[in-house]
């Protein structure tokens, strides 16, 4: 999952980075507004992490112009202003979360998680589809109650996946949403990482669709 960090404090934003990455996340992080915008305007992301302390603007105009021209992408706001009213006009002004500073890294990816599930309109945390079972928290998968061991990418893979089950989805946009923008990737990438899922789970779970993509079909019924 593709996220975008917005965080102008270099220390805490390194650490914030290094935990992410960890967690799974592909991470594009920049230290101003005006960069930011560049970036949401040549890429996709699934998450949003917002300083609203930042050098070259408010965060908090940031986010009203992402809002403004309709960008639904979930945002959690990461600022030292503790004010009630602070987070009253961040909320208002479309942030779906919001975490005062100084802040526990393992409770803002639970958050992260939490809005991830949201987006999808899941209420379970666990992403549950003919005998497999995928638990973003632990990153283990379950596949007819065994224990399946899966690479990194190919958890990330599996998870988006499994998150658009019925919706095919390109090549390019699982390189979009998995890899940060400055990643080295092999064209074959996506599709070695593929073939090891099909051979660990079921050759028949991701289907390709010639010339279009991948797909995990619905349960028919």
């Amino acid at each position: 999952m593709r996220l975008l960090l917005v965080e102008d404090d270099e220390i805490l934003g390194e650490g914030l980075m290094t935990g992410l990455k960890m967690e799974g996340y592909a991470v594009d992080w920049f230290t101003t507004g005006k960069l930011a915008e560049e970036a949401l305007k040549n890429n996709l992301y699934e998450l949003i992490v917002l300083d609203l302390g930042l050098p070259d603007m408010d965060g908090m105009d940031l986010l009203q112009e992402l809002r403004a021209r309709k960008d639904e992408t979930p945002v959690m706001v990461l600022t030292a202003r503790d004010t009630i009213s602070d987070r009253v006009t961040g909320l208002d002004s479309g942030a779906d979360d919001f975490v005062i500073k100084p802040f526990d890294l393992t409770e803002v990816c639970a958050r992260l998680r939490a809005l991830s599930r949201r987006n999808e309109g899941r209420g379970t945390p666990n992403i549950v589809h003919k005998g497999l079972v995928l638990d973003p928290a632990s990153h283990i998968v379950t596949y007819n109650d065994e224990k399946v061991d899966l690479s990194q990418k190919e958890f990330e893979i599996l998870s988006f996946l499994m998150s658009n089950i019925g919706r095919v989805v390109s090549r390019a946009r699982l390189e979009e949403s998995l890899y940060s923008w400055d990643s080295d990737i092999e064209s074959n990438t996506v599709e070695v990482h593929i073939h090891y899922l099909r051979k660990k789970l079921d050759p028949a779970l991701i289907r390709t669709v010639r010339g279009v993509g991948y797909i995990i079909d619905a349960e028919e019924g």
